[in-house]
């Protein structure tokens, strides 16, 4: 289980409200790690947080007995790290949301069994928004024998091509 993630932003006090709006839940001030740092509360059981970054910070490794610490790095709007968001919301709700922020949102099925709404939070962070429906969907095939069985299907498929 993940307890947190982080992420940069462009805004992060107003990122981290958005993301803790899907959730039900609250957006804090997270000065320990990097100053204008926000983070999203989910209100669960397992206090689950996004921490939200100055977009271009970096966590870097301290000496000896300290904390990791963020410190100001290039400001790439890009990268492979990504979320999956569950929400109590429904698809019309999300994408209400995705067009009253600007922000580019459409429905996709992962491999044909499992839908998300890809939310690009700014235009450049995907963050996968799963309402109840496809949380479902997700929980029932994204199991290791699922996994599994899709890998062999699709080395099924690519045997068959060869």
């Amino acid at each position: 289980m993940i307890f947190h993630v982080s992420i940069d932003a462009d805004d992060p006090r107003h990122v981290a409200g958005v993301l803790a709006e899907l959730w039900g839940g609250a957006a804090e001030p997270f000065p320990p790690v990097a100053e204008g740092s926000w983070m999203a509360m989910a209100g669960d059981d397992r206090n689950t947080t996004i921490e939200v970054y100055p977009r271009g910070t970096e966590l870097v490794e301290a000496q000896g007995d300290a904390d990791a610490y963020g410190v100001k790095g290039a400001p790439d709007r890009r990268s492979a790290t990504h979320i999956a968001l569950a929400t109590a919301l429904g698809p019309e709700a999300v994408f209400a949301i995705a067009e009253r922020e600007g922000w580019p949102a459409k429905y996709r099925k992962r491999g044909g069994v499992f839908g998300v709404v890809e939310l690009w939070i700014e235009g450049c962070r995907m963050v996968e928004v799963l309402t109840p429906e496809m949380q479902a969907e997700y929980a029932a095939t994204m199991t290791i024998a699922g996994w599994r069985g899709f890998l062999a299907s699709v080395r099924g498929a690519d045997a068959a091509l060869a």
